[in-house]
């Protein structure tokens, strides 16, 4: 073992690497974790600020690390008691967060496309409704209080590397009604029909709006429903209640896209 490569798990950069890992904002000064190539190289391609990069004793630096960024490196043992994965690559980092703010979210009101996740605490469907957002066309998203953290280690997977891209911000239920006086339309995901129900393929998206995605056990509940101006829902002939949190806005982000496209709404 060279004198490099670090054995203890005691050292303060492995000790912040694993705060991060576990969320913890405070221990890890706010630095957020990654692991695996494909999360390194989109990371740096979304321009993302390195802080240090760690790499086991089994493996070369990564090529595409930039200059000037810490590496250090790790035992197999170290490495392996601090990442999350069973079968790690051997290569992680800590980068600074993107700050995002209400603004980068709405983009210009009048042609804003905004996912908004209502009290989402499955991790995988935060991340794959954030890939959706970014492949749709959306111009951010918004979580409200108890919805998953978008930067959980098991998001970020999911969003596979479209959490660095695509605006979130974390929204209070009055900031939200708030963007119907900022021109948006709010809609609310609703998972059977009714009087006051609209089919997706119905429901008008060219113009400014914001979709509401509910609670993957129970839903939207009645507070969050009373703010909308409409209700949509996916007209579904097989013999299912309601869809997946991340499908179901996967695909009213869809059709939103889908209708944008067909009427030449540019963004």
């Amino acid at each position: 073992m060279g004198p490099d490569v670090i054995s203890s798990r005691a050292n303060a950069r492995v000790k912040q690497l694993r705060a991060a890992f576990q969320g913890h904002a405070r221990l890890s000064g706010g630095m957020v974790a990654i692991e695996g190539d494909h999360l390194l190289e989109e990371a740096l391609r979304s321009g993302m600020v390195l802080k240090t990069v760690f790499v086991s004793e089994r493996r070369e630096v990564p090529k595409i690390v930039p200059r000037g960024v810490e590496v250090m490196r790790l035992t197999e043992e170290v490495f392996g008691s601090v990442v999350e994965t069973q079968s790690p690559q051997g290569v992680a980092a800590l980068l600074v967060p993107p700050v995002w703010a209400l603004d980068d979210v709405m983009g210009k009101a009048s042609a804003s496309l905004i996912l908004i996740a209502v009290g989402l605490q499955d991790p995988g469907n935060l991340g794959t409704l954030l890939r959706s957002a970014e492949a749709f066309g959306a111009t951010g998203v918004l979580t409200t209080p108890g919805t998953v953290s978008a930067w959980n280690q098991k998001a970020l997977r999911a969003s596979v590397g479209s959490v660095f891209r695509v605006p979130v911000v974390a929204a209070t239920a009055s900031e939200i009604e708030e963007l119907k006086q900022r021109g948006l339309r709010l809609m609310g995901a609703v998972g059977s029909d009714g009087a006051d129900v609209m089919a997706a393929q119905e429901m008008d998206f060219t113009a400014g709006c914001a979709v509401m995605i509910g609670n993957e056990g129970s839903g939207l509940g009645t507070d969050w429903i009373s703010m909308c101006d409409a209700q949509v829902t996916i007209p579904c002939p097989g013999a299912v209640e309601s869809l997946n949190a991340a499908v179901a806005g996967s695909l009213l982000l869809y059709e939103a896209s889908r209708q944008r496209a067909t009427r030449g709404y540019g963004r």
